[in-house]
This record gives C-alpha cells, structure tokens and sequence, in this order.
C-alpha cells in the first residue's frame, strides 16, 4: 500500500492515528499508514539554551530499543543510550546511570514545556525514515527503574 502525506497533530490536536488495513476494512474506516518519516516544528532555541532554563532535571542524548507495551493506551517502553546527565542550576553537573522508561508520545506531548529548534537526527531503528525534530524540554517523564545498560 503506498503511504502518503499525513498530519498527525495541528496545533495541538490529533489529527490522525495509524490505522491498518484489517483494521479499516472491520471498522470501516480509512487506512492511515505508519509513518515514514516524522517532521516537527520546533522553536528558535538551542539545546544550551533548554539546559540553561532548567533548576533541576535529567538530560537524555538519546532512546532506544521502543517497544509498545499497550496499543490502547499507547504505552512505549525502551532504554535511554549514549548519556544521560543530572541538570542543576542550568548546568549540567554529572553523568547517571540510564533508565528504562514506560511512556506514552500522547503524554510526552503534553507535557512540553519549551523546545529547541528543529533538526535532523538518526535513530538506531529508524532506517532511512527522514526525522526532523526539536529536543523537548518536559515537565515530567516516567523513567521505571535504572538499567544495567552501559
């Protein structure tokens, strides 16, 4: 099936959810594919610049091996990678351990506080998918236990 242009969220609101060809067909729907590459508007601001703002918070380099938990609630687990470091007083002061984290996209969206401008960035299980994202400064995020990852 090809995929085509879809908006996921338009200021704020949901525009779309993935939907499958089984899917539509029982319910009657439209098929939405998976996405193939991921395009967000960021603001104007540098990372430093995020750090700069924070009192007190954990800056993570990076996510990986994401897994859904639970479809219904969009549940993700996965590992942080590649450093992730304790913020206080809008510096960052040391490395920490990484974390195994159990979210949901729909609650890291609205929990944004600030964001850094747009770039492009590599996942290590994104393929050739095109991403342009900001880094996201958030209120809160649901880090379940330390990993023994290195």
């Amino acid at each position: 099936m090809p995929t085509f242009k879809t908006q996921w969220i338009n200021d704020g609101v949901l525009k779309n959810l993935y939907s499958g060809r089984y899917w539509a067909k029982k319910t009657n729907s439209e098929y939405v594919p998976y996405p193939t590459n991921i395009l967000m508007s960021g603001s104007g601001k540098s990372v430093e610049e995020l750090i700069a703002s924070t009192d007190k918070g954990i800056y993570v380099m990076r996510f990986w091996y994401i897994r859904s938990v639970d479809p219904k609630q969009i549940l993700m687990t996965g590992l942080t990678r590649d450093g992730v470091f304790l913020i206080e007083n809008g510096k960052i002061k040391t490395a920490i351990n990484n974390f195994r984290f159990n979210e949901s996209p729909v609650n890291i969206l609205n929990n944004i506080l600030d964001m850094s401008a747009s770039e492009k960035v590599v996942g290590s299980e994104t393929g050739d998918e095109k991403i342009v994202v900001p880094a996201l400064k958030l209120s809160e995020f649901n880090f379940s236990t330390i990993s023994d990852a290195f």
